[in-house]
């Protein structure tokens, strides 16, 4: 981390021991099917949610917060399992039922000290969430764990850490904001919806498309060099008027009918980080976000699916095309690789992974992963919405963050990181 990003000194957390909450109700046993759309996806995601309430004091928070969980499983009961490897060698949940870690905590100091969240910082954010210990791989991680930490000035912060392959960001939204709902004594109006087997590959695989989003590129700019540097993170705020910018810039070629923010902006991001890392002309790069295909799929994904219904997309070209070519260039293979995602395209790529059992390669890559459509800002235990929200750290190098920002929810804050002397060029190129 960069030198006075936190006052990491001041943050000192007691943990204590951790319990298993299992659901409160008798749940289905046996194995639970994961698609491969769960099974490209299997990282720890690692999130905070702070609350303060002028009423209500945080006396009670971690039982309200565990005592609903415990509800909340009933309907999601594979989050009180644990993954295991199927026969054909893939992740599955062994829905055992005995249930996500819980563990509360108790900072020495008042949620201020926490200093700027908005940027991620494993250091001092790492303290909210409980890590397992000792784990060596994702087997022996259950697919929930979750920390209740008190503050001295009566806030208090849910830290969770959870397996992606068990839900995509809408999903992991929905679940939190169930687990919510039932905290302040509500009735769940709509229960997720628990089959994966209708996003089940094809038998025999059609892979139909070429799938880019795992091809190795190699290195010929040799950046593994500068990732020996100290690594940097930072956060940059893209508002309205800078959005706006982006998309004017992108239009005044004229070659463009219609321009989004995410569209101008995710071009701009890649554009100005392949400079930054002074990727070779030749370089080929390539661009990796996801696409929701919830409403994409045919028939839609139904209500509430408790899944991943993301599929990767992707865009590639010259290192030295995107830094030569006007900002159109790089907004046109956005929009491609958006438009390039349909029924078809997605069920090759279930099928392709059936088939190849690949997964996508993040060689002289950027990943973009937008939370800026998530309303993780709604989540409610009972204490009002968070006062902050947001990520601990960021889960490979190549990952780039758009968070939403702002009362609206219209500016995007950006969140990387880069090797010292690339962030230094990085912002300048930023300038707009």
């Amino acid at each position: 981390m960069e030198k006075g990003s936190n006052n990491v000194s001041e943050v000192v957390v007691k943990q204590g021991q951790a319990t298993l909450v299992p659901p409160a109700e008798e749940t289905e046993k046996g194995l639970y099917f994961l698609s491969n759309l769960d099974q490209n996806i299997a990282v720890i995601v690692r999130t905070i949610y702070c609350f303060k309430s002028e009423e209500r004091g945080n006396e009670d928070a971690a039982q309200v917060v565990k005592d609903a969980l415990s509800k909340v499983l009933v309907h999601y009961y594979p989050l009180a399992g644990r993954l295991t490897i199927s026969p054909e060698m893939k992740l599955i949940v062994d829905c055992t039922g005995e249930g996500a870690v819980f563990v509360e905590a108790e900072a020495e100091c008042e949620l201020r000290n926490l200093g700027d969240i908005t940027k991620p910082d494993p250091i001092t954010l790492g303290k909210l969430v409980y890590d397992i210990p000792n784990a060596e791989n994702i087997l022996q991680i259950p697919p929930l764990v979750a920390q209740v930490t008190k503050f001295k000035c009566g806030g208090f912060v849910l830290g969770l850490c959870m397996n992606h392959c068990m839900f995509d960001g809408i999903g992991a939204m929905e679940f939190v904001n169930a687990w919510g709902e039932i905290a302040r004594g509500n009735q769940l109006k709509v229960p997720p919806f628990m089959d994966r087997s209708i996003l089940k590959a094809r038998n025999p695989p059609k892979p139909e498309f070429p799938h880019h989003e795992f091809a190795e590129i190699e290195d010929v700019s040799n950046s593994a060099e500068l990732y020996k540097e100290e690594m940097l993170y930072r956060s940059f705020c893209f508002d309205q008027e800078k959005l706006q910018q982006l998309r004017r810039t992108a239009m005044e070629g004229g070659d463009l009918e219609k321009c989004t923010s995410f569209e101008a902006l995710s071009a701009f991001v890649w554009r100005a980080r392949s400079q930054a890392l002074d990727l070779s002309p030749d370089q080929q790069t390539k661009l990796l976000f996801a696409v929701d295909g919830r409403s994409r799929f045919d028939p839609p994904v139904p209500e509430r699916y408790f899944g991943n219904a993301i599929v990767l997309t992707n865009s590639l070209c010259k290192a030295g095309d995107l830094a030569a070519n006007p900002a159109s260039y790089g907004v046109k293979l956005v929009q491609e690789a958006v438009r390039m995602v349909s029924d078809g395209y997605m069920r090759s790529a279930v099928d392709y992974f059936e088939a190849t059992r690949a997964r996508p390669s993040l060689a002289a890559t950027l990943l973009i992963t937008t939370w800026s459509r998530l309303s993780f800002h709604t989540t409610d235990f009972g204490w009002g919405e968070p006062v902050l929200s947001g990520p601990v750290a960021l889960p490979e190098k190549e990952v780039i963050l758009f968070l939403s920002h702002g009362k609206e929810r219209k500016t995007i804050n950006v969140l990387l990181g880069l090797p010292a002397p690339a962030m230094e060029k990085f912002e300048k190129l930023l300038q707009i």
